[in-house]
């Protein structure tokens, strides 16, 4: 498989394959690249509907040139923690963006909530977000509140009173089990359109399927997070945790 950048000429398969409808899994295929490489190239450039190579490309020379810039040089350049390499840490974080956008979040709310997944405190605060994505402060409060809104983040304050975003297992059973009430919420309106447009009609039949289908879900999502906190939901082991 090869490596390093997509080069024009792929980014103009690419172009072609999103044209012509094709799984970014069979455009990768052709390119013989990981599919999350494919994935990821058309999501931060523009999405399937607006993806276009020539500007994919300049745009990817312009971040990359950033990049250079920003980054410390020499001895300066600060030692990544537990000795991960630096290059493989950014590039996951950029796959794990695409995944968030993928889901239904917004470009900066996607690029928050990675940046806080997999920080290794699961914590950050507004000036470390915005050092970390040179974004404006204003970005980060933006995508905080969106992700807030979701049950994704919440806030505390540390030591210094200074406010911090954190993302945790608790957050995570949060957020499913926000996300059942809404799906249970969904079921509820659909099983009243059945009163509203007669039992027996074709479209209460459809509603009425629609509710105890979302019902089912609703509830098995409601189970499944509660038996997985239960039985997964673990502190990490520590240094003192680990020898005996």
């Amino acid at each position: 498989m090869p490596g390093g950048r997509l080069t024009q000429q792929e980014r103009q398969q690419i172009a072609l394959g999103v044209a012509d409808g094709l799984a970014y899994a069979e455009i990768a295929r052709r390119l013989e690249r990981p599919t999350s490489t494919i994935t990821r190239e058309v999501m931060r450039n523009g999405g399937p509907t607006a993806y276009r190579a020539d500007l994919a490309h300049r745009a990817t020379e312009r971040r990359a040139h950033r990049r250079r810039q920003a980054a410390p040089r020499g001895p300066d350049a600060p030692p990544q923690a537990h000795g991960r390499d630096a290059e493989a840490v950014r590039e996951y974080e950029e796959t794990m963006t695409t995944v968030f956008m993928q889901s239904g979040m917004p470009k900066m709310t996607a690029r928050v909530m990675a940046c806080l997944t997999i920080s290794d405190a699961g914590s950050l605060t507004a000036s470390e977000l915005v050092q970390r994505l040179q974004v404006s402060p204003a970005s980060v409060s933006k995508a905080v509140a969106f992700l807030e809104g979701q049950d994704l983040v919440r806030r505390e304050r540390d030591e210094r009173r200074r406010e911090r975003y954190v993302v945790d297992n608790d957050i995570m059973y949060e957020a499913m089990m926000a996300s059942a009430r809404s799906t249970a919420q969904v079921a509820e309106t659909a099983r009243q359109g059945v009163g509203v447009l007669g039992p027996g009609t074709p479209a209460a039949t459809r509603l009425e399927n629609m509710a105890r289908f979302l019902d089912f879900v609703s509830e098995s999502i409601a189970r499944a997070a509660d038996q997985a906190r239960a039985i997964l939901h673990t502190k990490p082991e520590t240094p003192s945790d680990s020898t005996t």
